[in-house]
């Protein structure tokens, strides 16, 4: 059973997402917030495993509530909702830790899909945002005039518990590739890669593959290109 929080300061909006989600079988709907605060406050007493949150909210928006309980002992996956298709919205998600980001015009099928991918430990970018991603993140923790090569990771990048091939998988996740891509250049199947990739995650406790991507970056696993 998939256990699933609603954050957002329109009742209408939640109750219609309770209805969307409550009609797929194994998810359960076991709490409601109005404001960002009541949602931290629910997201550490209902211990749920997604959490659908409104970006603007009173008291607490959704980016600091979102912040706050990546921040705390909670195992939630955030997936961030607005109307608004903003990239500032997308970025400022990620950073706060959210593991991925949905507008509300988006149909039934799609919510419903979003919270089985975040149950499941995705990550819900496609690969070509993940690049967007990676090119923000990139001019942001590089240093002018950083080259393509990887840089020497810094002292808090600890890759010792990670094998040879797992390695190889984190510094091509870091360049936006694909598990099909990853599956290509290391001559392995799929389901090869996505356990390279679960080990890499669960290794280094990182929450999904995309904040593997920011990780390697802020920690100079790997250098953006020129």
């Amino acid at each position: 059973m998939t256990r699933i929080l609603l954050v957002d300061d329109q009742a209408l909006v939640r109750a219609g997402f309770e209805t969307i989600l409550s009609s797929e079988h194994g998810f359960e709907v076991v709490g409601q917030a109005k404001d960002g605060a009541e949602g931290v406050r629910l997201a550490a007493e209902l211990q749920p495993d997604v959490i659908c949150m409104d970006v603007q909210m009173p008291v607490m928006d959704g980016l600091e509530a979102t912040r706050a309980i990546c921040a705390s002992d909670s195992h939630a996956a955030v997936l961030m909702l607005t109307t608004f298709d903003r990239e500032d919205f997308l970025f400022e998600a990620l950073s706060a830790g959210a593991s991925g980001f949905l507008l509300k015009t988006a149909e039934p099928e799609q919510l419903i899909d979003a919270v089985h991918a975040l149950a499941r430990g995705d990550a819900l970018l496609s690969p070509e945002v993940t690049r967007r991603v990676i090119e923000r993140f990139a001019a942001q923790t590089a240093p002018a005039g950083a080259g393509s090569r990887p840089t020497a990771p810094d002292a808090s990048a600890d890759l010792s518990p990670l094998t040879d091939r797992e390695r190889e998988t984190l510094l091509l996740l870091a360049r936006g590739r694909s598990n099909a891509e990853i599956a290509k250049e290391l001559f392995v199947g799929e389901a090869t890669v996505k356990t390279h990739v679960s080990n890499v995650l669960l290794k280094l406790g990182i929450r999904d593959r995309i904040h593997a991507v920011i990780w390697a970056y802020e920690h100079g696993v790997i250098a953006p290109r020129g």
